[in-house]
Order: C-alpha cells, then sequence, then structure tokens
C-alpha cells in the first residue's frame, strides 16, 4: 500500500493519500486548506488519481479544501453524517466501505466532533494503519476526546498498529499505550 502524507494550512493539518500502489486511484484523506499545491505534486509524482474525498471530522483544518477538490476531480467528500452541519459543501455519509480499492474500516469515536472517526486499513502485507484525525496523536490526545474511546480504539489495535494522526508525527498504538501521558489512568 502507498502512503503519502504532507502538513497543510496553517494548523499543518496531515493530509493522507493511500492507494493500492502508484499509478491508480487514491484516496484524499483529511484535505485541509492549502493542499493545492503538495496534492498535486503527490498525485503527479505517483501517477494517482483521487476516487474518494474521506474526512475524519468536519473541522476546516480537515475540510478547507475538499469543495474544490470534489469540484475538480468529480468526487464526492465522505464524512460522517454526525459532523454534516460543520461542513458547507456536499457531503456523503461516511461509512465502511470500499474507496480506491481499499477495504476501510471506519469507527465512530465522538468526543472532538459528533462525527470523528477512526479509519482501520490492513495492508496487503499484513500490517494495520489506523488514520486518527484529531482523536489521536504521538503522545497526546485531541481537544475534547473521549478518552474512554480512545482507551477503546487502543484495545482493539495490536501494538504494531501504524498510527497516522491529523496533526504531527506518525506513531503507534504500542508506543501509545505504553507511554502516552493523556492516556495514564485510563487502563490503556
Amino acid at each position: 500500500m502507498l502512503v503519502v502524507g504532507f502538513g497543510s494550512g496553517p494548523l499543518q493539518a496531515n493530509c493522507y493519500l493511500l492507494a493500492a500502489a502508484a499509478g491508480g486511484p487514491c484516496m484524499v484523506v483529511d484535505p485541509g486548506p492549502e493542499v493545492a499545491a503538495p496534492l498535486t505534486a503527490a498525485l503527479a509524482e505517483h501517477r494517482l488519481v483521487p476516487a474518494a474525498l474521506v474526512a475524519t471530522h468536519g473541522h476546516p483544518d480537515h475540510v478547507g479544501s475538499a469543495a474544490s477538490l470534489s469540484a475538480e476531480h468529480g468526487v464526492p467528500l465522505h464524512l460522517h453524517a454526525g459532523d454534516a452541519d460543520l461542513y458547507d459543501g456536499d457531503s456523503v455519509p461516511l461509512e465502511t466501505g470500499a474507496f480506491a480499492g481499499l477495504a476501510v474500516d471506519v469507527r465512530h469515536l465522538p468526543g472532538h466532533t459528533p462525527g470523528s472517526v477512526v479509519l482501520g486499513l490492513r495492508t496487503p502485507e499484513g500490517g494495520q494503519v489506523a488514520l486518527t484525525g484529531d482523536t489521536l496523536f504521538a503522545g497526546s490526545v485531541g481537544r475534547s476526546a473521549d478518552a474512554e474511546s480512545v482507551r477503546a480504539l487502543l484495545e482493539s489495535l495490536p501494538d504494531d498498529t501504524v498510527v497516522l494522526p491529523g496533526h504531527g508525527p506518525a506513531t503507534t498504538i504500542g508506543r501509545e499505550r505504553a507511554g502516552n501521558p493523556f492516556l495514564a489512568g485510563t487502563g490503556a
């Protein structure tokens, strides 16, 4: 599986492109503001074509370019219904399914927003990836994230699951389980 990530906008929200391989369709996760230039470069470099736009939640730093990208590429934004009121553009409900040929498990973890989700994917090599938006970060949790929801996430995924957060560097479930100070006392 191909994963490309870069920060965008003033808050440097992470935008990710995921594809089964270079030279085909991809899903664009969390297309925040000011993604046009880095997105265009990544699409060209890896010969990718957006087949789906997906948001982990509806805050502007994660959906700021969604409307323009949707119009440009003719693909809708998939957003959990709980966050439909946070987004001014058109969206379709985000549910577990296939996006750009990738099987995506959508876990609704309200707290940061009513419609916050974590996207889970298995790599062809047998690994797991979790795109956590603003629910779980390396060494932290998102503002208003529900500790019980985060604990349930940590308990449900193996230690070697790669966490691709909405801001900051990647981590693993094992690292967060062992050392995230914001989860102390949650039993994680």
